[in-house]
């Protein structure tokens, strides 16, 4: 089994010229020096590469959208803010071989003759910002960043930025408001970033697994990353698991795969004591899936037709002793507190879901609060606001109640969590009233 994309990490990662040991950089020569850049963009269209921060979009058709008869600059990005929770594929890569990120964004910046290029980074990546950091020095010491890179006249800037960490920085247009020093929130599309992006210039924001690919894909061809796939979608995947399992991590295996394979032969299955309930499968911000969805193939088409999204393909799982209720609870707390407060629907009905599900969790709910929970749903679904964190936020929620409205009605009938010492009953008035503001 091939994994191109992280067969060569190490801790502390490959320096430069161990990295040009292995192969590096020659995709970089082959490209800017045999290439021209529509057929750099072509390849990758070929290669049925879709992207790995979560949407899934075709690779080469988002660059393809870039205007190149256009005066003035283009940006390249790499989105390296990865806060999703349970996701943690792209630290691997980012601390483990960073030379590869910078190879793949060369690559892709001269595939759409962007001049500039940045490393948007999660404030809290510290190691990976040394490595990265490392990497451009070295990369521009050995000729491969900066003016006339290897004598072809093409010229290429790269910086590292780090964010001050808030979520709403993974979503494409709020991470170049924060990377233009502004407040991040999202902008109104169209236009796309591809056509009016960072300082208002054609602009590609891509993932860290995504550009990780771009050299091998370059190297080896289209056919052979579609060979390394199960499914349609080509290539492997960097697949995680979190949770009560055996062995938590995370593994690059091919497209496709079935949950049942990553589960029991990669994570080793469920810890003794605890049973399997239910499992986010492409991390916070995706609809549970349980026991009957076992064997989909974890690709974007196999896990939308299930009910939920391949997202970033790092599996949370919900065991039998964990409270459902609580679970969530968690999470759109964590949503709650992460909205930019941009539009209406994020900004108050997050705050309204939170406290509704704290109200359940501590013996405090009401039959009726489900309904609301369930219109909070649609209100708060896709369509109805700027960007797709609320609509994500709503995906465990909508699918928990689907699944598990048993362990809601429970906590309403019974007044306490049944998943843990009960709790004093609380005063009529420290009820959450609907008809107030919270």
């Amino acid at each position: 089994m091939e994994r191109p994309l992280t067969q060569h990490i190490t801790f502390p990662p490959l320096e430069i010229r161990q990295y040009e040991a292995i192969g590096g950089y020659q995709a970089v020569r082959k490209a800017v020096r045999h290439m021209q850049p529509q057929e750099v963009t072509a390849l990758v269209k070929e290669s049925n590469m879709k992207g790995r921060g979560g949407a899934g979009f075709s690779t080469g058709m988002k660059w393809s959208f870039v205007p190149m008869d256009v005066p003035g600059p283009k940006y390249l990005v790499a989105n390296a803010d990865e806060m999703e929770p349970g996701t943690f594929k792209d630290r691997w890569l980012l601390e483990g071989n960073p030379h590869q990120l910078l190879e793949g964004m060369i690559v892709a910046a001269y595939a759409i003759q962007a001049t500039e290029a940045f490393v948007f980074l999660r404030w809290a990546y510290k190691d990976a910002a040394i490595a990265v950091r490392k990497a451009i020095a070295e990369a521009y010491d050995a000729g491969y960043l900066g003016k006339d890179i290897l004598g072809t006249g093409y010229s290429l800037e790269m910086h590292l930025h780090t964010g001050v960490g808030r979520y709403m920085c993974g979503e494409e247009t709020a991470l170049l408001n924060s990377l233009e020093g502004k407040r991040a929130t999202p902008r109104a599309k169209p236009p796309f970033p591809q056509i009016s992006g960072l300082f208002g210039k054609p602009t590609i924001v891509n993932n860290v697994e995504t550009l990780s690919f771009i050299p091998h894909i370059v190297n080896k061809g289209a056919d052979w990353f579609k060979s390394l796939s199960r499914s349609a979608d080509g290539g492997t995947k960097i697949y995680g698991v979190s949770g009560r399992v055996n062995k938590p991590g995370a593994w690059e295996l091919p497209m496709g795969i079935t949950m049942r394979e990553l589960m029991e032969e990669y994570a080793g299955g469920m810890k003794n004591g605890f049973g399997f309930r239910g499992v986010l499968p492409g991390g916070a911000s995706t609809d549970f899936l349980i026991e009957k969805h076992m064997d989909i193939t974890l690709d974007f088409a196999g896990v939308a037709a299930a009910g939920s999204r391949l997202g970033t393909g790092t599996m949370v799982v919900l065991d039998d002793q964990t409270c459902p209720v609580g679970f969530v609870h968690n999470l759109e707390h964590f949503f709650a507190q992460e909205s930019c407060g941009f539009c209406t629907p994020c900004r108050e009905g997050l705050p309204w879901t939170e406290k509704l599900l704290w109200a359940i969790e501590q013996g405090r709910g009401r039959d009726e609060d489900l309904a609301l929970l369930l219109r909070h749903t649609e209100w708060l679904g896709p369509g109805n606001t700027f960007c797709a964190l609320a609509p994500g936020a709503m995906e465990p929620l909508q699918s928990a109640l689907k699944y598990f409205r048993d362990d809601f009605e429970r906590h309403i009938r019974e007044h306490r969590c049944p998943y843990h010492d009960p709790v004093p009953a609380a005063p009529a008035s420290a009820h959450l009233h609907h008809t107030h503001h919270l």
